[in-house]
């Protein structure tokens, strides 16, 4: 594990219900989740292309190793979570990224929640059976 006294960069990333605390540092690209490798971690391909595609938009893959720590929801909104976090701390390495980052789309929070169960519904639309008698 990583001690503080290397400078990162640092970033935090938010999806639905996850909260991810991502930190950079100067590297060879190894990737660490909650203290397990990226493919200990994320069992699917697709999540671990998530996560590494703010590097491949900036072409900065294998300049930078991740610690992340993430916390809340399931495994694609934390997928999503790091990767808004490695977006934010790659803009803090370097400026020049944003116009890059900015137009995939990876600095924007994706705003989309669960939508609460409202009163007199079995879930937030499903409505009880309907019967005629």
């Amino acid at each position: 594990m990583y001690t503080s006294a290397k400078p990162y960069f640092y970033g935090t990333g938010r999806r639905k219900k996850s909260v991810a605390r991502v930190r950079l540092y100067p590297g060879t690209g190894a990737i660490t989740i909650n203290g397990r490798s990226i493919d200990e971690y994320f069992g699917l391909e697709t999540l671990k292309l998530i996560v590494n595609q703010p590097f491949g938009v900036t072409e900065t893959a294998g300049k930078f190793d991740i610690v992340a720590l993430v916390r809340g929801g399931g495994i694609s909104g934390q997928a999503g979570a790091i990767r808004h976090g490695v977006s934010r701390a790659l803009l803090l390495a370097d400026e020049t990224y944003k116009p890059l980052l900015k137009k995939a789309g990876f600095l924007t929070r994706d705003p989309r929640m669960k939508e609460r169960k409202k009163y007199g519904l079995k879930a937030a639309r499903r409505a009880p059976q309907f019967s005629k008698r």
